[in-house]
């Protein structure tokens, strides 16, 4: 009888260790999100697993809309650690964390980025303004002050200067934080050129975005997915179209694609990190904090990603393509990551 008691005393007490344990208990970091940061997750992540006694991070490329939904979802094993975002979480992202538990969040900046429309170098490079953007691209544009569904199917029908070659351009789809990038820097920056559409922000913020970041549906554009190297090998297949991606898959990849010149600046390193070029933006990566110390390594990843050596002027990341951040910018955010400051501090 007492051994039987004994047992049941043991069993209750695994239950209850078991009830009141953390229900994380990984040893192998997952990061989810961003096309565009999956890059330089992954050198981070390699370095990682090369220089510690720690598994290497297991990254995967979802869109920054489809990782912050992921992250979003819970806390525990099942549940992304890290997710990547070619742009800030939105509030009705944090809104959605907190209802399932997630109430303390770490924002890290990562550097910036541009966003460029490439070519083939088979074809010739052009210039284009942010009005022609949006004017090709828009499900309905202003003729005449009238609202019509877009009517051109040829870059020369936008403007006279541009070469006589069907629109078609490949670009990411609605999960992927490039695309959120695209639409307010380029569209919408195109968009409100229009003195009669931007007097509707005043009247009717609804429609005016809209109007400014609805994008045809056609065939003009085309949906290619996260998986930015697909539009670079269909751009090398294809010389008269023109691909949407991340300046990093243009710096890696420029002895076959170029970047078009937009608002007369070119999408170079320089132009990007000093705001010239119109179309550029910030990337982050957030952190669960309820796994740190939990899920193993993560301090430990977060200090190998902000070091100098990865995220430094003359880091491995900026080899990689990335805009590394002024110093004092930079030093601020090393000290914020390393404190894990909260998005809620």
């Amino acid at each position: 009888m007492l051994t039987k008691n004994i047992s049941v005393f043991l069993g209750a007490t695994v239950l209850t260790v078991a009830i009141i344990s953390p229900a994380i208990a990984r040893d192998q970091i997952r990061i989810v999100g961003s096309s565009t940061v999956y890059p330089f997750a992954t050198a981070v992540a390699e370095e990682f697993g090369r220089k510690t006694k720690f598994k290497t991070p297991v990254v995967e490329s979802t869109g920054s809309g489809g990782g912050l939904k992921l992250f979003c979802e819970g806390v525990g094993e099942k549940y992304p650690d890290i997710t990547n975002a070619s742009r800030s979480i939105k509030s009705s992202e944090i809104k959605r964390c907190a209802k399932n538990g997630i109430t303390e969040i770490v924002e890290v900046k990562v550097g910036f980025d541009g966003i460029v429309i490439a070519n083939s170098k088979k074809s010739e490079r052009i210039e284009l303004s942010l009005r022609d953007i949006w004017t090709a691209l828009a499900t309905e544009i202003s003729v005449n002050g009238v609202m019509v569904t877009n009517p051109h199917k040829f870059w020369n029908q936008v403007n006279p200067t541009l070469p006589h070659k069907k629109i078609e351009i490949l670009g990411p789809p609605p999960t992927s934080g490039t695309r959120d990038a695209f639409m307010e820097l380029a569209m919408e920056g195109g968009c409100k050129t229009y003195p009669e559409i931007k007097a509707i922000k005043k009247k009717n913020k609804k429609a005016y975005k809209a109007i400014c970041h609805t994008i045809r549906e056609d065939g003009a554009y085309i949906e290619a997915g996260e998986n930015d190297n697909l539009i670079v090998g269909k751009l090398q297949a294809n010389p008269d179209a023109f691909g949407i991606f991340g300046y990093s898959f243009l710096d890696q990849n420029s002895d076959v694609i170029q970047g078009n010149l937009v608002n007369g600046k070119e999408p170079t390193f320089d132009n990007i990190s000093n705001g010239s070029y119109p179309v550029s933006r910030s990337l982050y990566f957030y952190i669960k904090k309820a796994h740190v110390d939990k899920t193993s390594g993560i301090r430990e990843y977060l200090k190998e990603f902000t070091s100098e050596n990865a995220m430094g002027e003359y880091g491995y990341l900026a080899e990689k393509g990335l805009i590394p951040m002024p110093t004092a910018e930079l030093e601020k955010m090393r000290e914020d990551a390393k404190n894990l400051v909260t998005l809620s501090n």
